[in-house]
C-alpha cells in the first residue's frame, strides 16, 4: 500500500503558495509492538499551521523542510499491536497530512460511538471548540450584560466563542469579512451584531455595534482589527489573545497605535495555547457535547475532497475563504 503525504517543500514568504508543498507517495509503515496503524479519514486545517511552517521562534518547533505537514486527524485503527486499541476504533490525534500513520497510542483519543459526525471531533468537539471553551471560561470570565467581541467570528473558534458567550448572557459582537459571513453570524449563530472589516468603515462600525464599549475580547486576528478593538476597551476589560493570523504571513510587523489603552484602562491581556490546558479538555468536550445534543450550539464545515486538495484549501482558509471549520475529507 502507498501512503500519500503532503510534505513541506519551502518556507513560505508571505501568503503560502501551492509550490511550497509537495505530494509524496511513501510506503505504509507497519506497526511495531505497542503501536497502531491508523487510516486517516478527515484532516483538520487550522490557522496555527502558518506559524508552524515559519522558522520564527514559537511555542513548538517548526515543521522541517521535507517533513510531513502537521495537522490533526480523525481516523480508524486498521492494525493494532497495542492493548488499548482494537481494529475499527475511531481515534483523533495529530497524525499529519497523510493517509496512514503509526502511533504509540499515547496521543490518540478514542471517539465514542454517537450520532455526532466524526468530523466534529476536529472542530466543535476538537481543538477549536476546546480553545473557545477555555478562552471564554478560564481566561475571559464574561458576565451577563457585558459586551464580548470576537474576531474571525465565522470561523471554527470564533463561532463557538460567540455562542458560548450568548448562553452566559453577554451582548456578543463578531468581526468577519464580507456581508455573507456577517449575516451568517447574526442570523444563524445568534450574535447581536457583526462588523464587516472589509467595508472600510471599521472604527465607526465598531462604535455603533459596541455603544457601551468592550468588556471582553477574544482575539484571533490581530493587526488593524485588534488595534481598533483596543480603542474601545473599557476599564478592567479582559482579552484572550488566541491568534494573530493577520500577522502570520505579513512581511513587516504591524505597528499598534492604541496599545496604550491596555495600560490606561488596566486591561488584562493573556495569550494562551490550548495545549497548556489539557486538564480541562474532557470537561470542555463534555459540556460542548451536551450543548450540541440540546440544540444550543451550531457548527458549520467547509470541506475539500482528497489529500491533494489540502494545500489550496489551507491557503484559502488563511485568506478567509472558509465558513466555519475547514476540513479535508480523505476517503
Amino acid at each position: 500500500m502507498k501512503n500519500l503525504q503532503i510534505l513541506l517543500k519551502n518556507r513560505p514568504v508571505g501568503i503560502p503558495k501551492p509550490s511550497d508543498f509537495e505530494l509524496f507517495a511513501a510506503k505504509v509503515t507497519n506497526p511495531n509492538a505497542g503501536e497502531v496503524l491508523v487510516r486517516n479519514l478527515w484532516l483538520s486545517l487550522d490557522p496555527y499551521m502558518r506559524g508552524r511552517i515559519s522558522n520564527a521562534k514559537s511555542y513548538v518547533n517548526p515543521v522541517e523542510i521535507g517533513e510531513v505537514m502537521v495537522g490533526a486527524t480523525v481516523g480508524e485503527v486498521v492494525e493494532s499491536l497495542h492493548p488499548d486499541f482494537k481494529v475499527g476504533d475511531k481515534v483523533v490525534g495529530t497524525l499529519g497530512w497523510q493517509l496512514y500513520a503509526t502511533s504509540k497510542g499515547d496521543a490518540l483519543r478514542k471517539i465514542p460511538d454517537s450520532q455526532i459526525s466524526l468530523s466534529a471531533y476536529l472542530g466543535v468537539l476538537g481543538m477549536p471548540g476546546v480553545t473557545a471553551w477555555i478562552g471564554v471560561n478560564k481566561i475571559c470570565f464574561p458576565k451577563p450584560g457585558e459586551t464580548l467581541i470576537v474576531s474571525a467570528a465565522a470561523g471554527a473558534v470564533g463561532s463557538t466563542v460567540g455562542q458560548i458567550a450568548k448562553l452566559i448572557g453577554c451582548r456578543v459582537v463578531g468581526i468577519a469579512g464580507g456581508k455573507k459571513k456577517c449575516l451568517h453570524v447574526v442570523e444563524e449563530l445568534g450574535f447581536d451584531a457583526c462588523v464587516d472589516y472589509k467595508a472600510n468603515n471599521l472604527h465607526e462600525d465598531l462604535e455603533i455595534a459596541c455603544p457601551n464599549g468592550i468588556d471582553v475580547c477574544f482575539e484571533n486576528v490581530g493587526a488593524q482589527i485588534f488595534d481598533e478593538v483596543l480603542s474601545l476597551v473599557n476599564p478592567f476589560a479582559r482579552i484572550a489573545l488566541c491568534g494573530l493570523v493577520a500577522q502570520s504571513s505579513a512581511i513587516e510587523a504591524y505597528r499598534y497605535l492604541n496599545i496604550r489603552n491596555i495600560l490606561v484602562n488596566r486591561v488584562r491581556l493573556q495569550g494562551f495555547i490550548v495545549f497548556d490546558h489539557m486538564a480541562d479538555w474532557d470537561n470542555a468536550v463534555s459540556e460542548l457535547s451536551q450543548l450540541l445534543f440540546a440544540d444550543k450550539l451550531k457548527y458549520y464545515e467547509t470541506v475539500a475532497n482528497g489529500l491533494d486538495s489540502a494545500p489550496e484549501a489551507f491557503i484559502g482558509m488563511l485568506q478567509g475563504a472558509n465558513l466555519g471549520k475547514q476540513l479535508v475529507r480523505l476517503t
